[in-house]
């Protein structure tokens, strides 16, 4: 059954795909086809992950082939929950896209090519997640390069066109590394089968076995987004649109992480980096959330908290105990969910109050109670506030950190902590300034009307216009991008 099972999260998309090109002309149908095809691969997921909790891991050679030609697919239960997780989000994330497309009563929005692109997309995670091999993980993340380059151009509008060009730049010189990565790797052992590389790893010189792992390293932690490597995705990430940024949030980073740590569970278990990715950690929190208070921008602020807690998921990896990966995990299934969700309630409030600047709302709270719920549950789960997941995810792994009891895992402690409170501060500002305050009180609204009245009843009716217009022309962009 698992055999028959396996390769369909990876093989239901790229079909679906090919039928929405063919439909590209019919938008119902094409949304229609989108959806079911996620709805199976949700339930493939929901299977394969019960046959993994049941069985243990399997691995499936597609084609038939033998293991160190052919490509090998490996059902456990993390890749399976993976699955589970990233399946449910876009599924989510695709109901919000054809929702907003029947709200704006615009039928061909999204584009025709958002639907292929997205399934495409999805693909490409899957094919990464279920990876039994260092190259085929290569293929999943060149899957996930190809399709994220054209969602996130969608429109072809100038801020997407130079977002697009830093991304792909730096998703490809990842690549690149990845790729002379797994050339090294294969000259060294002969394989480059994850299951083979967990012995002949080991058998290699120590200087050769850190090559490999911090090569390997350096291109995941581009991928994810981990500091220093990190400051493409605040200037990528919030000029898409809002579908396309929230499954970008929800699941590239996380696919970096996840090839994190698979790589240093399976290939390095002796830990050589893990202080250093230690101190990675560290920093990716505490710089990550100190851009994000200084933001002004919904968005940007939750690029840079996305950033951030991507600290939070390597603390745990970086600490190699079994606490340490379980809370890590934990913590990224949370994070998948709650970045996507806020991502898209932000697409929301910008439609709402015109904007995602929080200089320019105002009001939220009373116009749209109900906006207002969906953006402060999941924004106190992200802050960690008790007994949401978010506050389970983080007490797991400042736990793994004091019984850990390394004094760099305690610094780690104390910067989660601290990271916590800074991540409550920057959503608290966006709260009280965007849902609570009064529209009437937006920065400068007072001086205008004063000026306008002092200028006397003929020029006071003037300006209402240019107002107007200053105002689409300031969302304008802002709704663009």
């Amino acid at each position: 059954m698992t055999s028959v099972l396996t390769p369909l999260p990876v093989l239901l998309p790229l079909l679906g795909a090919a039928g929405a090109l063919l439909v590209g002309r019919h938008p119902r149908t094409q949304r229609t086809l989108s959806i079911l095809v996620l709805s199976a691969v949700l339930a493939v997921s929901v299977a394969l992950l019960l046959l993994a909790d049941a069985n243990g891991a399997e691995a499936v050679s597609v084609g038939g082939w033998p293991v160190p030609l052919g490509i090998v697919l490996v059902v456990d239960r993390l890749s399976a929950l993976m699955l589970v997780v990233a399946s449910t989000v876009a599924l989510g994330v695709l109901v919000f896209a054809v929702g907003q497309g029947s709200a704006d009563g615009d039928e061909e929005t999204p584009l025709s090519i958002f639907h292929p692109t997205f399934l495409v997309l999805i693909a490409g995670v899957s094919n990464a997640f279920l990876a039994g091999d260092l190259f085929n993980l290569y293929v999943g993340f060149e899957i996930l390069l190809t399709a994220s380059y054209v969602l996130l151009t969608l429109g072809g509008s100038a801020p997407r066109i130079r977002a697009g060009i830093t991304y792909i730049v730096v998703s490809l010189l990842s690549s690149l590394l990845f790729l002379a990565a797994i050339a090294l790797v294969y000259a060294s052992t002969g394989t480059v089968n994850m299951a083979q590389l967990a012995v002949r790893v080991a058998e290699l010189p120590e200087g050769t076995q850190l090559l490999l792992q911090s090569m390997l390293l350096i291109a995941f932690c581009i991928k994810a987004a981990v500091f220093p490597l990190s400051a493409w995705l605040p200037d990528s990430y919030p000029t898409a649109p809002a579908p396309v940024t929230a499954v970008f949030a929800g699941l590239l980073t996380k696919v970096g992480v996840y090839a994190i740590i698979r790589t240093q569970t399976l290939l390095f278990p002796d830990g050589a980096l893990d202080d250093v990715l230690m101190w990675a950690a560290l920093a990716t929190m505490l710089i990550g959330i100190l851009g994000a208070v200084a933001q002004t921008d919904i968005r940007r602020v939750l690029s840079f908290t996305l950033v951030s807690h991507i600290g939070y998921m390597v603390f745990g990896i970086a600490l190699g105990t079994t606490a340490g990966l379980a809370g890590a995990v934990f913590y990224v299934a949370h994070h998948i969910a709650i970045q996507t969700t806020l991502f898209l309630v932000a697409g929301l409030v910008e439609r709402q109050g015109g904007s995602t600047s929080v200089d320019r709302l105002g009001g939220l709270a009373r116009s749209s109670p109900l906006l207002a719920v969906l953006f402060f549950v999941p924004a106190m789960n992200l802050a960690g506030i008790p007994p949401l997941s978010g506050f389970i995810g983080k007490l797991g792994l400042l736990e793994a950190g004091v019984a850990e009891g390394s004094w760099p895992a305690l610094v780690l402690v104390g910067g989660g902590v601290v990271t916590s409170l800074l991540t409550l501060i920057a959503i608290a500002r966006v709260w009280t300034r965007a849902f609570w305050r009064p529209a009437a009180q937006e920065p400068g609204a007072d001086t205008a009307r004063a000026a306008a009245a002092d200028a006397g009843p003929e020029t006071a009716a003037e300006p209402e216009p240019a107002a107007v217009a200053a105002g689409d022309g300031a969302a304008g962009p802002a709704a663009g991008g």
